[in-house]
């Protein structure tokens, strides 16, 4: 069973940055759709960036468009989410998510079967 293991969060400073990484247990080159997802404080669990499995495009979500960035390191099988000019309304659980997913599911939550457990992200104003 793939297991996904997530860490790089912290307490960060509106407009600052953090990268986040997310370690599969396993290989995940060419197999798995991998994403994040982020949940914050009284709210549902949402949708952040995701990349194909194919390696054919990355995708996210509008409200960070143009400030994170995801990204993965095929060869060190690393997945990253490199976050910059944080808000506070950035703030929440990140998680890090793996799926044979096709591309008009990339941004369902329910399209991933393994999950991390968890970083959390905490931007100050």
């Amino acid at each position: 069973q793939l297991q996904l293991m997530e860490s790089g969060g912290g307490l960060v400073q509106a407009g600052g940055s953090l990268r986040l990484s997310c370690a599969p247990s396993e290989r995940t080159y060419s197999r798995y759709s991998m994403a994040w997802f982020r949940q914050g404080p009284g709210k549902e669990r949402e949708f952040v960036a995701a990349v194909h499995y194919t390696g054919s495009g990355t995708y996210y979500a509008d409200s960070v468009k143009g400030r994170f960035t995801i990204s993965k390191d095929n060869a060190k099988n690393i997945l990253s989410l490199q976050m910059n000019s944080l808000n506070p309304e950035d703030t929440g659980v990140y998680y890090c998510a793996a799926g044979r997913v096709i591309t008009s599911a990339l941004t369902s939550q329910s399209s991933y079967g393994y999950w991390g457990q968890g970083t959390q992200v905490t931007v100050s104003s």
